[in-house]
């Protein structure tokens, strides 16, 4: 299976990535305004949220694995000041806070290193840390291609934070 990257993604990609044998695709040209450097997620009164990795000048046609990540803006304290808000009273966030704190205290230069990272992190937590059973999604994970073959209702889907701190989802 071959997916996109993505920054702090859905559960079902998390899923689709954890379930089979997945492949993140490096030589796809880079679409702006998706889910690659974009997540939403709910604050703590429940209110939808996005999130932005910024990135450098997109020429036509770049890849994705030569997509550079911005640091002309504190991106990065401003998603951990977020995410800190949204989730400090959930009841794992104590538990994993410090699994993900460095993503926001180091600097990547590229963005497929960070969801990467990020992602690997985060698929180790949810076999980890979390009960048995809690991975599942009401929704059908379908990945075809690295495309979502349902008009891509993954951009309306909060990230797997939610799970993974609180399950509210």
């Amino acid at each position: 299976m071959i997916l996109p990257t993505a920054y702090l993604p859905p559960l079902s990609y998390m899923q689709a990535l954890m379930n089979e044998p997945a492949t993140i695709e490096q030589m796809e040209t880079f679409e702006k305004q998706t889910f690659r450097n974009r997540c939403l997620i709910r604050d703590a009164r429940g209110e939808i949220v996005r999130l932005t990795v910024p990135v450098g000048k997109v020429e036509h046609k770049q890849l994705t694995r030569d997509i550079e990540i911005s640091y002309q803006t504190r991106w990065q304290h401003q998603h951990w000041i977020t995410l800190v808000s949204a989730y400090q009273h959930t009841p794992y966030f104590m538990y994993l806070a410090d699994y993900l704190r460095p993503f926001y205290e180091r600097e990547y230069k590229w963005l497929l290193d960070l969801n990467d990272e990020l992602n690997a992190t985060i698929a180790s937590l949810l076999k980890r840390e979390l009960p048995q059973g809690l991975i599942t999604c009401s929704r059908t994970a379908d990945w075809s291609g690295g495309i979502w073959t349902d008009k891509h209702p993954w951009q309306t889907e909060v990230s797997v934070l939610d799970t993974l701190f609180d399950e509210r989802d």
